[in-house]
């Protein structure tokens, strides 16, 4: 050592012993991991020829349910999404063992996802009609209504309870409110398709519609009647500027479904299906009692 230098011989010399000694090192290190890993390694490498088997609980198993806030069927609150129609699903899927993701999405756009969005997707609380079936794959009921009703301004004399409904929606003097895409089960559907009554069409939320019965830009709307309570009570409005319209020939109500897109597995819907029914045969039996 010369001058507080290490020798370059010297410096050279201890560089190659180091990397001599290290090789070996790194290779035992590698052999350490490598045991402690294989259990997990080994449950997740595929063979380059095969298919994984994606299981139920994996995230691409998870359905959607696409509901929208409609009081009181399906309402957001503190602790979650609940209502008549959620809370009977909410226990089917719990039962079936399937997991679930809850969406808020406008009534409008969730026929759209059924038919044009891929897999595992569902809607809730929809009535039946051909033009849906030809897309969507039906559950078992979920829940069924009183019998329909409409709502309409209590000061509006046109409209009158106990009358057959035909004469309401033959009558041209009155002006029905109707949501774009909806439907009222075949009953009403196959009148207001017979009598064809002017009609105001829309895509605002029953809210929306409660508003614009109220400032006289229509007639009357088509409306459970456990709903219209619901709806009129929270809106703001004053309940005595309301009235609810019954008819004499509407039979009890329509049910409500869940409602799958076709690229759902099918055992998923029919795992659903059983719980439902389960639960139904169960609470009749409590009724029974």
């Amino acid at each position: 050592m010369t001058h507080g230098y290490y020798d370059t011989g010297v410096i050279s010399k201890m560089k190659k012993r180091s990397r001599t000694l290290l090789v070996p090192v790194v290779c035992l290190v590698a052999a350490i991991a490598l045991l402690y890993a294989k259990p997990y390694i080994s449950g997740r490498i595929q063979h380059p020829f095969t298919v994984p088997v994606l299981k139920g609980d994996g995230p691409e198993q998870i359905i959607t349910i696409h509901y929208h806030e409609r009081p009181p069927y399906y309402v957001t609150g503190p602790l979650g999404v609940y209502g008549l129609c959620v809370d009977p699903v909410k226990k089917a899927f719990l039962a079936a063992d399937i997991p679930v993701k809850w969406v808020k999405t406008p009534a409008v756009r969730q026929l759209d996802i059924l038919q044009y969005d891929g897999k595992n997707n569902c809607i809730i609380g929809w009535f039946k009609n051909p033009a849906r079936e030809k897309y969507a794959v039906y559950s078992h009921y979920i829940y069924q209504d009183k019998p329909t009703i409409a709502l309409a301004r209590a000061d509006n004399h046109r409209m009158v309870s106990g009358r057959p409904l035909e004469e309401t929606v033959k009558n041209p003097d009155l002006v029905l409110l109707q949501k774009q895409g909806y439907s009222y089960g075949q009953f009403v559907d196959d009148m207001i398709a017979g009598y064809h009554p002017k009609q105001q069409i829309i895509t605002a939320e029953n809210i929306g519609m409660l508003k614009s019965i109220h400032a006289g830009l229509a007639d009357y709307f088509f409306i459970a009647e456990e709903e219209a309570r619901e709806l009129i009570r929270t809106s703001g409005l004053p309940a005595d500027d309301f009235t609810l319209v019954r008819f004499s020939d509407v039979p009890m109500g329509n049910k409500r479904y869940l409602l799958f897109s076709r690229k759902t597995d099918q055992t998923y819907i029919e795992k659903i299906n059983a719980a439902i029914i389960a639960q139904q045969t169960e609470k009749d039996s409590q009724g029974a009692q």
